[in-house]
């Protein structure tokens, strides 16, 4: 009898623990603890260095600054993201092959394929999306036309180390297809880039747009009082002035970065978290053109190098607006000629070819206030499918024909025949 009951007692314990096993995965899998096992996704970066990061930001440096000179106009505001046109640019590459391939990589300086490299970019991706005292995130994505054969080999490719998934949308609709790729820029710029395309914007026989988007949202470490902004002289030129509202922080005990040079004021403010910095360059002389010829890699390395802690005090004008560049004939200008042509070569996205790059939009917006910064920026590279070649015409000349020999240049007939039996 206290056998029998014995076994009840451990039947009815591991019953209960199998029904509250039960009912964990059960409720795990409805959502329940959906919040509290919630993870970031996270892009492969298992054999980045710190050397491998360093050299693929410097590639992106490069790009940055050879961007910056084929877009800056001394009369225009210029803003764009570097690192959205890059990246887009890249998961374009990562398909590209032979003389496209080589192109592609001289202008965005890194090794295609290659898995140090693409371990890189999963580590940037990495560091960008985590929570911080900021917002910044970035997010790529395909849009593939339904149906259309592209290699799994590729889309899981830029899945496993872009985190970019591809969604079949039906491009012979444009409309429909601008508005969902739309949602989804909007959605990962904080609302701040809408309307990324139009249906205009979409050709016939385009199959693929791969895309990419980054926000960021900052408050400056050391805020300035609204009530000290106040409208002050801005000199466009020194014939030309306006008056901005401009941002006033003086007599503070806190120390910023700053260096300068025989023609340039440098001031790093950052923002919270320590992570992200805003660095200003400010002519001397009223000749911004001057200073961005100076622009490279290279002498930002020097001038951060040169920076030390000092007590500035800062005007620094309050300022929104938003940029919107087509981007195709800068591209080409710094050596993506092929890509955008018929001879291009994207066999590495559908197996044979016949892809080339349509276009490539970009869009950005910037605010900077008293509280901070908030800024925004989408890239589109439009993918199309070549008219396919038109079947060659036969010459089989497998009976009696006739020929001549002609001076090109004056048309002038030197020899003339016919052939009846070649092999007579």
């Amino acid at each position: 009898m206290v056998k029998e009951l014995k076994k009840k007692k451990i039947f009815g314990m591991t019953l209960t623990c199998i029904v509250v096993v039960v009912v964990i995965f059960a409720l795990f899998y409805s959502g329940f603890f959906t919040s509290l096992s919630k993870v970031q996704a996270r892009a492969v970066d298992t054999y980045a260095t710190a050397k491998s990061v360093a050299s693929l930001s410097d590639s992106m440096n490069d790009f940055s600054f050879e961007m910056y000179q084929q877009l800056g106009d001394v009369d225009d505001n210029v803003f764009f993201s570097p690192y959205s046109v890059f990246v887009a640019l890249a998961m374009a590459y990562e398909g590209a092959r032979g003389e496209t391939a080589e192109q592609m990589k001289n202008v965005l300086g890194f090794e295609q394929n290659d898995e140090v490299s693409l371990c890189s970019f999963g580590r940037i991706y990495n560091l960008l999306n985590i929570d911080a005292e900021y917002n910044l995130n970035t997010a790529n994505a395909l849009w593939t036309e339904k149906d259309y054969p592209f290699l799994e080999e590729y889309l899981s490719f830029i899945d496993n180390y872009y985190m970019g998934k591809a969604t079949d949308v039906d491009f012979t609709n444009p409309k429909n297809a601008a508005d969902i790729i739309n949602k989804w820029v909007e959605e990962n710029t904080g609302g701040k880039i809408e309307d990324m395309l139009s249906s205009d914007d979409i050709s016939p026989g385009t199959v693929l747009i791969l895309s990419n988007a980054i926000y960021f949202k900052g408050s400056w470490l050391t805020q300035f009082n609204v009530e000290d902004t106040k409208d002050r002289d801005f000199e466009m030129t020194p014939n030309n002035k306006i008056q901005v509202p401009t941002m006033v922080l003086k007599d503070s005990k806190e120390l910023f970065n700053y260096t300068e040079t025989e023609d340039l004021q440098i001031l790093e403010l950052p923002y919270k978290g320590n992570a992200v910095s805003m660095i200003i360059f400010l002519p001397k002389e009223n000749d911004i053109t001057s200073v961005n010829q100076k622009f490279t890699s290279e002498n930002l390395a020097t001038w951060m190098d040169s920076m030390y802690p000092t007590v500035v005090d800062i005007y620094l004008p309050k300022f929104t607006f938003k940029t919107d560049y087509n981007l195709k004939n800068m591209l080409i200008d710094i050596g993506l000629d092929i890509a955008f042509s018929s001879n291009a070569d994207f066999s590495g996205m559908n197996g044979y070819g016949g892809l080339f790059i349509e276009k490539v939009l970009h869009k950005a917006f910037v605010e900077i206030n008293e509280e901070g910064t908030e800024a925004a920026a989408a890239t589109t590279v439009h993918v199309m499918e070549s008219a396919m070649p038109e079947p060659p015409e036969i010459f089989n000349a497998d009976h009696p024909f006739t020929f001549l020999i002609q001076h090109k240049e004056t048309g002038t007939i030197l020899f003339m025949g016919s052939v009846s039996n070649p092999i007579a």
